[in-house]
């Protein structure tokens, strides 16, 4: 996916908050934004990828701060309180509920002040509507064939309920090899590597890095291990707006994206009301 015109705005929106997470000094944070400012032109044309070129400017400013992991703290409240409200629903049972769970957890702030019963009760409302493009159907008859499953996972408090699924799909297909992928290091609020293992998903699966911090999983940065991957997998499943953005022009029918439609330039490219669940197979 190509840049919209929404999506330099939201670079510096970002920005401004990775600043503001990084440092309390207002005039650390304005040249901060300068330093972006002076950037912005430097990565984006109009065939940007905005998540790609975002995450390289994002890693600049990272340095220019002297910060590697802004959002941090961020992730420790959101781990803490999505490791809690998956505790509770976890005896899912249904492959496909467990899906629209994993959907659902795309949606939810997991480091808001309100608390995991409250969270719970919202991931539970939302994994409760249609989807509003759902090719899950589909997932599943590839899945029923495949040998190799890549499990491309996004934010670092929803992989608690990726893991739920996750968990399913190795119960319905057994003789699947089950790979996810998560960041090499922290960027923004993904999940890295070191998260998954956090979360046991070294028991369920075997753990890959992407061999890259960038959001998303952009392969002209990707490591050769999770190249060769990438190639010889039967079945992807990419969670999330930033794995849409970085693989949606390959037209390779083996993805399938699972995510919500958060911003206005996503819903555009998939045709869909913003807020929409979608579990769709990459056109091909």
């Amino acid at each position: 996916m190509k840049i919209h015109y929404e999506c330099i705005a939201c670079t510096v929106a970002q920005a401004q908050k990775i600043t503001e997470m990084s440092t309390e000094d207002v005039e650390m944070r304005k040249r901060a934004m300068v330093f972006l400012a002076n950037r912005l032109g430097e990565f984006f044309r109009e065939d940007s990828v905005p998540a790609t070129d975002g995450g390289r400017l994002f890693l600049e400013l990272y340095d220019f701060l002297g910060d590697d992991d802004p959002f941090g703290e961020y992730k420790r409240i959101s781990t803490g309180l999505a490791r809690s409200v998956a505790a509770e629903v976890r005896r899912v049972g249904d492959i496909k509920r467990a899906l629209k769970l994993a959907i659902a957890g795309n949606t939810i702030d997991f480091a808001v002040s309100y608390g995991p019963k409250k969270i719970g009760n919202d991931l539970f409302d939302l994994a409760s509507r249609e989807l509003y493009i759902d090719q899950s159907d589909e997932l599943l008859m590839e899945l029923e064939r495949a040998k190799t499953l890549l499990y491309l996972v996004d934010n670092c408090g929803e992989i608690y309920f990726d893991r739920i699924f996750i968990e399913l799909i190795r119960r319905e297909f057994p003789a699947l090899d089950v790979y996810v992928a998560a960041k090499e290091g922290p960027i923004i609020n993904d999940a890295t590597v070191e998260d998954l293992r956090e979360a046991g998903f070294d028991k369920i699966a075997r753990v890959i890095s992407t061999g890259s911090r960038l959001p998303g999983a952009p392969l002209e940065y990707a490591s050769p291990e999770f190249l060769r991957l990438f190639e010889r997998a039967d079945v992807i499943i990419a969670k999330g707006q930033a794995n849409f953005e970085t693989l949606s022009d390959l037209g390779d029918g083996r993805i399938f994206f699972l995510l919500r439609a958060k911003c206005s330039p996503i819903s555009r490219e998939l045709g869909v009301p913003k807020g929409a669940l979608v579990c769709m197979r990459s056109k091909f």
